[in-house]
């Protein structure tokens, strides 16, 4: 059993890059903090922490034992804080898309949580690509994920509405030219399917702007630095969708669903049958 002060004080010394600043952090000497690292990589039998100087940095070992500690010590404050509710119900972790944290979602979670004070939520916006990889290895409970319609798995799925976008003030002319594009990091659907697309019709594109923030991706749409592919929800008053008579056909065949663990504890299926009105009554409102 891996000692959880060991841990938190191995991950504060790779957080701080060394052993006096995490010192401070964990309200330990120097010295303590390093005789922990010590014991640490005693007890793995590997060197964890690369020293040079006062500076430090993790070794390949400790680069592998990092995302282990970070997962193990959030696990341990989770636990630590359901326990300490009245009435408890337990924790439910939730991944959502960027696009529906900036919507009103977050005012049906808020609504939940406090219609639920036994219960500690855990909301995470990020990209799908991550959301489902963390669903699969356990560290969430529900998510709503961007994949291509037609995918199996889930409780319900909805398809998304995407359009292609530029400056309503700056339009990004490409004209016969590269396409400048604004997306996400590699990985996200939109912009595969963005790629796809100008490949298939022979044209070529550039990233112009790469942002893992939506409200970067829309500041710089609005700012004329490119195009890029929204769902309507994300779509602002100053940008401008184009359409098939400015030579960009719609996106389509992708949606969003409603992904549980297989594990799904009570109230996690109560906040998915919450989850899934929402998205009836968005889908509804749209058509």
């Amino acid at each position: 059993m891996l000692d959880l002060e060991l841990l938190r004080s191995f991950v504060s010394v790779v957080d701080a890059g060394s052993f006096t600043r995490a010192g401070e952090r964990v309200h330990r000497t120097q010295s303590t903090v390093s005789q922990q690292i010590k014991r640490l990589e005693d007890e793995l039998g590997r060197p964890l922490l690369n020293r040079t100087g006062k500076q430090v940095a993790p070794t390949e070992h400790g680069e592998r034992l990092l995302s282990y500690a970070r997962r193990l010590l959030s696990l341990a404050e989770e636990a630590r804080d359901v326990l300490a509710r009245p009435g408890n119900e337990g924790a439910v972790r939730l991944g959502i898309p960027q696009d529906f944290a900036a919507f009103r979602l977050t005012k049906l979670l808020a609504t939940f949580a406090r219609s639920h004070p036994g219960l500690r939520l855990d909301v995470r916006a990020d990209q799908s690509v991550y959301l489902r990889r963390d669903l699969e290895r356990g560290d969430l409970d529900l998510a709503l994920i961007k994949r291509d319609a037609g995918d199996d798995g889930g409780l319900a799925a909805w398809p998304e509405r995407l359009h292609w976008v530029t400056s309503k003030a700056n339009p990004a002319h490409a004209g016969s030219g590269s396409v400048p594009l604004i997306f996400f990091p590699t990985g996200c659907l939109y912009r595969t399917r963005a790629i796809h697309a100008l490949e298939s019709a022979g044209r070529t594109w550039h990233m112009a702007y790469t942002s893992s923030s939506l409200a970067g991706i829309q500041a710089a749409v609005a700012a004329g630095m490119g195009l890029s592919i929204l769902s309507e929800m994300a779509i602002q008053d100053d940008h401008r969708v184009l359409t098939a008579r400015d030579g960009f056909s719609p996106i389509d065949r992708t949606e969003v669903a409603l992904v549980t663990s297989p594990e799904a504890s009570p109230a996690t299926l109560r906040l998915a049958d919450r989850l899934a009105e929402f998205c009836n009554t968005v889908q509804a409102k749209a058509a």
